[in-house]
This record gives structure tokens, C-alpha cells and sequence, in this order.
């Protein structure tokens, strides 16, 4: 089947090479970093909303009248007491947040850009701490920039597109929507397709050329709009009872990284097997045999012949005396 089928052919040989590359192992890591981040990220996203309420004390206010309102008078006075401790301390939780989520940050650029080194076949090479470190930086940087870039570019496919429909009065056809939603996934797909062109060809710790990476990049894209709608429907799906509601996000989350981190790297892998990016195999070195042939013994054997004799005849004549 290997031999009638190149395209299996393929596969198989870019599982074989996830696999003797330690496919698994990276996407571990590489998991474990992204779950590790969530909470400093959320201690700076709490450590925001208390200097947005620390300056605005009317929105503080409607905030302590709905929790209590809401929540029954013993729960609502410690609530309000949490929000305002919240507030207090907001520097210390925003400073404590930010160097945590930065120690998580890079340890996560440094698998991943580990792990696609891995995956592309390329050597591991020793880097300095402090340089390689602020490389890692960068690419973090840069990784959340092209993100940005994605997400700001998918948001105004769909504004735009609400835009035009009413600037056409077609906001109300049920065609013109469903249109309006295979657009907005279609350039969804186009700026994860940047996304994932540029972490495949760019982190790896040595660069590769961006147009080895172009069908790579758009299977990825494909794919992985692919997970994010089986992680919503999951999400919807187990939210529904209340231990689901609680415990279903966190797996979910667990689940959605691994799944997207082992999937990045076996589209790695494929690209990096495909028959045009594989080398051509270096042809051995000739073997050159030299055969001398002499039709008489040189001089040096000579000498060394005719030694040897009279030591041997040296000790016959000693144990014929003995």
C-alpha cells in the first residue's frame, strides 16, 4: 500500500519521524506550560479590573449594589470585602502576575521552539542563557503580535460584514448570514494560515524557507478551526450539569492544549518529510585500495630479518652451553 499510494507513503513516514523525535514528550511540555500561564493571566486580568475600578468609583458602586442584591446579605458583605481587598493590593497581584506569566511564557516558547527544531530533523545546538533567553522573548512577542494581527483581521471580516449587510438591507435574510459566516471562516483560516506559516518556518532555531512551510501552514489552519468547534460544542456539552460546569473547563482546556500542541507538531513533521524538502542522499566516498608488489625485499627488512636470526641463534647456543 506504502509503495501504490505516496500519500500514505507520507503519512507514515511523518508519524514514524514524530514519534523517533519525541513528538509526545514536547506536546507534554508544551501543554503543562500553556495550563501553568493561565493563572498569571488571570492574576493580571483581576489586577486590571481593579485599577479600572480604583479610578471609577461610580462603576465600583453599581458593582457593590448588584453583588448585593444578588448574592444573600452574609455572602454579599464578602464579596464586597474581596473586591475591595482585590483593589488594595492590585500592584502586588498585577507585578506578581506579570513575572509569573513571563517565567511561563518563555519556558513555553523554549519547548515549542525545541520541539519544532526537533520535528523539522534539525541538530540541537547549545545556546547561552542570557541571549538565548531574550531570543525567546522575541519570539513570544512576536508570536502574540501575529495573534493579534489574526484575531484583529478574522474581527473585521465580520464587522465589515455586518456593515455592508445593512448598508444593503440584507440583515435580515437568512442566506446573506450563512454567507456572511462561510466569509468569516473563510478569513479565519487566512489569518491563522499567516499565523502558522510563520511559527513553522520562523521558530524553529534554525530558519527554514517560508515556502516549504506553505501547505504545512494551511493544513494546520484547516485543522485547527477544526478543534476549535469540537472545543466549543465540548464546552456546550458539559457545562450543562454543575460538576460539568466546574470541572468540564479545565479538562476541556487540558484536552484542547495537548490536542492542538500534538497536532502542531505532526504537521511539522509532515512538512518536514514531504518529497520536496528531503534531502537528496549523499553518495559514499569511492574506497581506493593500493596494492604495491615488490619482486624483492627492500633494505630495511633486511636488516630487521637478519637481527632477528642472530637473536635466535643467540639463545640456541646459550641453552646448548646450559
Amino acid at each position: 500500500m506504502r509503495r501504490r499510494y505516496v500519500w500514505l507513503d507520507h503519512v507514515l513516514r511523518s508519524h514514524e519521524a514524530y514519534t523517533k523525535r519525541y513528538g509526545d514528550h514536547y506536546a507534554a511540555a508544551i501543554t503543562y506550560f500553556s495550563v501553568l500561564s493561565i493563572v498569571p493571566i488571570l492574576m493580571v486580568a483581576f489586577a486590571v479590573a481593579a485599577f479600572v475600578l480604583a479610578g471609577n468609583q461610580e462603576l465600583l458602586g453599581k458593582l457593590e449594589d448588584a453583588i448585593t442584591s444578588e448574592a444573600p446579605a452574609e455572602m454579599a458583605s464578602t464579596l464586597n470585602m474581596v473586591v475591595e481587598q482585590a483593589i488594595e493590593s492590585r500592584a502586588t497581584v498585577g507585578v506578581l502576575g506579570l513575572l509569573t506569566a513571563l517565567y511561563a511564557g518563555i519556558n513555553w516558547m523554549s519547548n515549542l521552539r525545541d520541539a519544532l527544531t526537533a520535528q523539522w530533523g534539525l541538530g540541537k545546538v547549545d545556546r547561552p542563557l542570557i541571549s538565548g533567553t531574550l531570543k525567546d522573548l522575541l519570539a513570544l512577542v512576536g508570536l502574540g503580535l501575529a495573534l493579534l494581527v489574526s484575531f484583529g483581521l478574522s474581527a473585521l471580516g465580520v464587522g465589515a460584514g455586518d456593515f455592508l449587510l445593512e448598508l444593503v438591507g440584507l440583515s435580515g435574510y437568512g442566506w446573506a448570514q450563512a454567507l456572511l459566516a462561510a466569509l468569516a471562516i473563510v478569513l479565519s483560516i487566512a489569518a491563522n494560515w499567516l499565523v502558522f506559516l510563520w511559527v513553522i518556518a520562523r521558530l524553529p532555531r534554525e530558519k527554514v524557507a517560508l515556502r516549504a512551510a506553505v501547505k504545512g501552514a494551511l493544513i494546520a489552519a484547516v485543522g485547527f478551526e477544526i478543534l476549535k468547534t469540537a472545543a466549543t460544542f465540548f464546552l456546550s456539552s458539559v457545562t450543562s450539569t454543575p460538576t460539568g460546569a466546574l470541572f468540564g473547563p479545565i479538562i476541556g482546556l487540558l484536552i484542547f492544549a495537548n490536542l492542538v500542541a500534538r497536532f502542531l507538531l505532526m504537521v511539522t513533521a509532515w512538512t518536514a518529510t514531504s518529497w520536496e524538502n528531503e534531502k537528496p542522499p549523499t553518495e559514499p566516498a569511492p574506497v581506493v585500495l593500493r596494492i604495491e608488489v615488490r619482486d624483492q625485499p627492500t633494505a630495511g627488512r633486511v636488516v630487521g630479518l637478519l637481527g632477528v636470526g642472530g637473536l635466535i641463534g643467540a639463545g640456541l647456543s646459550r641453552l646448548r652451553r646450559r
